[in-house]
């Protein structure tokens, strides 16, 4: 009987170089944005950069690109649902900056009913063929702006027929207009205030259309730090005048002064990303919901490890309350901002709550 695949044990294979993992998961490194086999021979990166997937298709739908070393794209043995679902990923990957894939060209190809394919593919993705390629439309557009190519030649080059379909999207998931976005925030004013709280320090950042940030840390400097190097030529300016109403409302909301917290936002998000925090939103103050619950709320209930990575990278604390989200064992699990943090959240909620 194979071992239990915990995060624990997943580590240990990573650190061991372990093969006998290869078709059991894939490990991606934030700092990188690449994933790899849990036998790869690149150098061992930090534990807190790392995050875990079932396997290769799942870590390119958040973001992140395959390793040329151990190449944990190329085929492996997998469940059968896992294989088609990466098999379709693929299809999807290579035709979807040109072409529109719909589920009746994916029946054709794959031999199963669209009914079946959709089912089968948002039970292991979290997310619809439709919606998966929307997000890889959007990667490549991203990609082009990223390598300095120009917002018009971009936009066509990925698939848009216009640069108002384009814009009809970028507000969701870039949280800027594409020629900011592709130099690091350049021309793009944030406005942020730093302020003690009950956690250590709170950070609040903001563009003009809404919160782009919430964050909790003990340092001040590596705050401003973490929000500089998010948009490193992104014009910052401190100003807690400006930041008052919305500093306040945060800070009333951990004091369980204001248990709903309804905040303007202006994050970005991948379809998955923003259908969990949605949900997580919608998570009443003094209460919590397992990873696996937050899942079957948005009818992906074999997405739960998904969850907890778009958790993971919520940048909006407090505001979108992944702190809610605890594991199926009734432990905290982890917490961005640490799990003390995390566990004198849900304390506070639940004594302010039920007095």
């Amino acid at each position: 009987m194979e071992n239990a695949l915990t995060e624990t044990t997943m580590w240990q294979a990573v650190v061991s170089n372990d093969s006998s993992y290869d078709e059991r998961f894939v490990l991606a490194v934030k700092t990188t944005g690449i994933y790899c086999r849990p036998s790869c021979t690149a150098r061992l990166p930090k534990r807190e950069n790392v995050e875990f997937f079932r396997f290769g298709a799942e870590a390119e739908a958040a973001g992140y690109r395959p390793c040329k070393r151990c190449e944990p794209d190329k085929t492996r043995q997998r469940s059968p649902q896992a294989e088609l679902v990466e098999a379709m990923s693929r299809y999807i990957e290579e035709r979807a900056p040109r072409e529109r894939v719909t589920l009746e060209e994916l029946s054709k190809q794959f031999h199963h009913s669209p009914y079946h394919l959709q089912r089968t593919f948002k039970a292991v993705m979290g997310i619809t063929p439709k919606q998966y390629a929307d997000s890889a439309r959007m990667r490549a557009f991203k990609d082009r702006l990223q390598a300095n190519g120009s917002v018009t030649d971009a936009i066509y080059d990925s698939g848009y027929s216009s640069t108002s379909r384009l814009y009809e999207r970028v507000s969701s998931q870039m949280g800027m207009i594409p020629s900011i976005y592709q130099i690091g925030g350049q021309g793009k004013t944030i406005i942020y205030s730093v302020a003690d709280c009950a956690l250590g320090l709170l950070m609040v950042a903001a563009t003009g259309r809404g919160i782009c940030a919430v964050r909790l840390g003990d340092g001040r400097d590596a705050l401003i730090d973490s929000l500089r190097d998010e948009f490193p030529k992104a014009h910052l300016i401190e100003d807690a005048a400006i930041l008052q109403d919305a500093m306040e409302a945060i800070l009333e909301h951990l004091a369980g002064e204001l248990p709903d917290l309804d905040l303007p936002l202006d994050i970005r998000a991948t379809a998955f990303q923003k259908r969990v925090w949605e949900e997580l939103r919608r998570i009443p103050y003094g209460e919590t919901r397992t990873y696996g619950q937050i899942a079957a709320a948005i009818q992906a209930p074999h997405a739960a490890r998904t969850v907890g990575n778009a958790c993971a990278n919520n940048p909006a604390a407090l505001v979108v309350p992944c702190h809610r989200v605890i594991r199926g064992d009734g432990e905290i699990g982890n917490y961005r901002w640490g799990a003390d943090r995390k566990r004198r959240l849900l304390d506070h909620e639940r004594q302010t709550a039920n007095p």
